[in-house]
């Protein structure tokens, strides 16, 4: 027999129902504990417990919760489910969502990754909440920029935009999957990305090993010719920075792009 909204999903109380009222006022779906005690002052912690109780509110991580919406029905939290980049807009002031979480959002990876990767000015452990893991990647300052903001579910998240994805990512390969997966996303949807500001963007964040590996993948898959003004004023650095994170350091040294190409880039491989 089918659970009833009283069997399951209980009534309110006048300070919870306030309480629910006044962040629905505030537009703060999403809210802290801090959130909750500027508005109910007393014996807080309990009233959060007895909504979580009757599956008003879902808990995400100590001292975060969710509302969960009338029209999810009696069964409340236990059926809700709130989107990983509303999570994660939530986890971190100053952040963004990119990598490989912003690879496949924008199209540019057919990947769904298991992980949402956020980019942050501050270290912070990885986190697990509803069955995703959270994982925060530090940046320095002159890293932190060229961000977009979309709606996701009436939320403002913001993500960096396609071509400082593919920087990050070129970056931080071990962040989107390999470098492979990054090369891939680079041959497929190489007409949709302004390599102009790739290159600027890549001189902006200081990083030599970003149009390293970024010569050699588009030398790989013939595009290189096309895109040679990026290249106009390249000169490798010294030293060969692994072309993969992710691969073990082993295997050929190119000294035209100087990296140590320890995994290989087969374009024919994506095609089956």
């Amino acid at each position: 027999m089918p659970l009833s909204t009283n069997e399951y999903k209980q009534g309110l109380n006048k300070r919870e129902s306030f309480l629910l009222s006044a962040l629905a006022r505030a537009d703060k779906n999403i809210f802290t504990l801090a959130d909750a005690k500027r508005i109910v002052k007393k014996n807080t912690k309990e009233l959060m417990h007895s909504l979580i109780e009757k599956k008003w509110v879902l808990p995400l991580k100590r001292g975060l919760y969710v509302i969960v919406p009338l029209d999810v029905g009696v069964r409340g939290a236990d059926s809700f489910i709130v989107h990983n980049f509303v999570i994660a807009s939530n986890l971190v002031k100053r952040y963004y969502i990119g990598f490989w979480s912003a690879l496949n959002y924008h199209g540019l990876s057919d990947q769904i990754p298991s992980t949402t990767f956020i980019a942050t000015i501050q270290a912070k452990k990885p986190l697990r909440i509803l069955d995703m893991e959270y994982h925060f990647v530090k940046l320095e300052e002159n890293k932190f920029f060229a961000t977009i903001e979309v709606e996701v579910e009436r939320n403002k998240v913001k993500l960096s935009n396609p071509e400082k994805t593919i920087v990050d990512c070129l970056d931080h390969p071990e962040h989107a999957g390999g470098i492979d997966e990054v090369a891939k996303s680079i041959y497929f949807s190489h007409q949709e990305l302004d390599f102009g500001k790739i290159k600027n963007y890549s001189d902006k964040i200081r990083n030599i090993t970003v149009l390293k590996r970024l010569g050699y993948i588009l030398e790989k898959t013939g595009l290189l010719e096309k895109y040679e003004f990026v290249f106009k004023a390249f000169i490798p650095s010294k030293g060969y920075a692994a072309l993969d994170k992710l691969s073990p350091k082993k295997g050929k040294h190119n000294s035209k792009w100087g990296l140590l190409i320890n995994r290989e880039i087969n374009p024919e491989g994506w095609m089956y």
